[in-house]
C-alpha cells in the first residue's frame, strides 16, 4: 500500500463515518456475516431494528487496514455511531448488555427497539 492509498482509504472511511448515523465495518454484510465476531455484533443490531450502514471490509483490503488506522483499533468489527468510534465485539456486547449502548444511542437521536434490547439483556442474564 502506498501513502496516497493510505490517503485515499482514510478520506473514504472518514466520509463513511462521517455521512452516516451508525456504521459498523464489519467482515462480510448486515445479512451475511463472514466472522463470528461480526455477525454477533450485527446481530445485536439488527434485532435492536437498528439503521446502519455495514462496510465489508473484505471486498476492499485499503479500507479493511485502513479502518483499523484510522480508529487506531487492531480488530474488525468496529462500530462508530455519530461520527464516534465506540469499539469491537468485546465493547459492544459489555456495553449492550450493560444498557451503556442504548443511552449512547437515544444521546444521539439514533431510532432502536428498545424491548429488543430489554429482551437480549433478558435471555443474557446468568
Amino acid at each position: 500500500m502506498t501513502a496516497q492509498d493510505t490517503t485515499d482509504a482514510k478520506a473514504r472511511i472518514d466520509e463513511i463515518v462521517k455521512s452516516n448515523d451508525v456504521v459498523l465495518f464489519m467482515k462480510g454484510t448486515k445479512t451475511m456475516p463472514q466472522c463470528g465476531f461480526s455477525s454477533r455484533v450485527a446481530g445485536v443490531l439488527n434485532f435492536m431494528n437498528l439503521d446502519f450502514r455495514d462496510v465489508n471490509v473484505l471486498e476492499d483490503n485499503e479500507i479493511r487496514q485502513g479502518v483499523k488506522d484510522y480508529s487506531d483499533w487492531p480488530t474488525i468489527p468496529q462500530l462508530y455511531v455519530k461520527g464516534e468510534f465506540v469499539g469491537g465485539c468485546d465493547i459492544i456486547t459489555e456495553m449492550t448488555l450493560s444498557g451503556e449502548l442504548d443511552q449512547m444511542f437515544e444521546q444521539n437521536g439514533v431510532a432502536f427497539d428498545k424491548d429488543a434490547a430489554d429482551k437480549i439483556r433478558e435471555a443474557n442474564k446468568g
